[in-house]
């Protein structure tokens, strides 16, 4: 995101601001708009289903950009938030789940994104290579350009390199969207498992010198609304960039195997958009992985509290205990566009929806 938006990070210097002004207008704006005007020009069945399938993830990459965008300042507080979460990390217990779980699950799931863009990048520009010797001027994608590219040579670069530049900053457009969800709900899932733990352990260990069981029970209630406040940023920051992530992904993925089973040409457009496809999926499922562990991590909250040592407590310690146990069993959720659960239901409703839309397409080319 320092790359996309370096002027929310106090980058005021002229040439940065006229970056960001020729990023937003030509890549995050002109380029799915290039794509999708192809459309209307009456393309061939194999232009049709590959300009769909990289149109539709562009308009989404797009859109969840200028989303993530416009919460930017949420993002950072929620980051500020996980790091004092951090600081509440307390015992070997809770020490080795940070590690062995939370950092184990979050370098796994890095590392298989940064693997896939990178086989995708690989690919793209092999396939740059393979149109740059050709002999036949064709274009990465059927788009439309308010030039005759075919007029000469000049004019091919140039709307070449324009859709060459333009995937490439997509791709990092949509490897700070693909990873910002996931990662954060990985590691506040974690923490709400921590917190858990933690709660749990109350009235059976020795507390700090000075601190009776009612303060640390009122400390572990702050720790709590901080992951609440965390919860509720990401309501936020998620909202509309997850709805689209759904639809798009369920259309690119229906899409995407129309034109690898009946409009690839060769070897080559069968191994690049296998891999597309594949990349369509890893980016949705952790999301909807991760959400449904914050579900079952939250509803375990209420069972935890019990489970803490309350009995022969005073009464105000009793009291406190019993309306905060009560206002945990409030179901807290994360959805999508204010209607879809980010969950692993959700995961397999646009499987099902991009199944439903593979059927409508095989029926209109009969």
């Amino acid at each position: 995101m320092r790359l996309m938006a370096p002027t929310f990070f106090g980058s005021t210097q002229r040439p940065v601001q006229i970056y960001m002004v020729l990023l937003h207008v030509l890549v995050t704006f002109m380029f799915p708009v290039h794509l999708l005007i192809n459309l209307a020009l009456q393309p061939t069945s194999a232009e049709l289903f590959q300009n769909l399938s990289i149109s539709m993830t562009c308009a989404a990459c797009s859109l969840k950009h200028v989303a993530h965008i416009y919460h930017l300042q949420d993002s950072v507080e929620i980051e500020r938030l996980l790091i004092e979460l951090d600081g509440y990390v307390d015992g070997e217990e809770e020490h080795r789940y940070y590690a062995d779980h939370l950092q184990c699950h979050a370098r796994r799931f890095t590392r298989c994104l940064y693997a896939s863009f990178a086989i995708i990048y690989a690919l793209f520009l092999l396939s740059i290579l393979i149109l740059i010797a050709s002999a036949d001027r064709q274009l990465l994608y059927p788009a439309y350009f308010p030039f005759d590219w075919r007029a000469n040579g000049y004019l091919f670069a140039m709307a070449l390199g324009y859709q060459s530049i333009s995937i490439l900053l997509e791709g990092a457009q949509a490897l700070a969207n693909d990873s910002y969800a996931p990662l954060t709900l990985c590691f506040l899932g974690g923490h709400i498992h921590m917190w858990g733990l933690r709660m749990q352990k109350l009235g059976y260990a020795a507390n700090p010198i000075g601190v009776n069981h009612h303060q640390q029970l009122c400390a572990y209630i702050e720790q709590h609304k901080t992951l609440m406040r965390v919860v509720q940023l990401l309501r936020s920051t998620m909202h509309l960039s997850q709805f689209g992530q759904f639809i798009a992904s369920g259309i690119s993925i229906s899409i995407t195997l129309v034109y690898i089973l009946f409009f690839a040409e060769n070897n080559f457009d069968v191994a690049y958009y296998g891999v597309y496809f594949a990349a369509i999926l890893l980016e949705l499922f952790p999301c909807c992985y991760y959400g449904t562990l914050i579900s079952v991590e939250l509803n375990r909250l209420t069972d935890a509290i019990f489970s803490s040592n309350w009995v022969g407590m005073d009464r105000g310690y009793c009291r406190t205990l019993l309306i905060f146990m009560q206002l945990t069993l409030a179901k807290v959720e994360l959805k999508a566009g204010g209607m879809i659960g980010i969950s692993l239901n959700a995961f397999f409703a646009t499987i099902r929806l991009a199944y439903s839309f593979f059927t409508l397409a095989m029926s209109l080319r009969k």
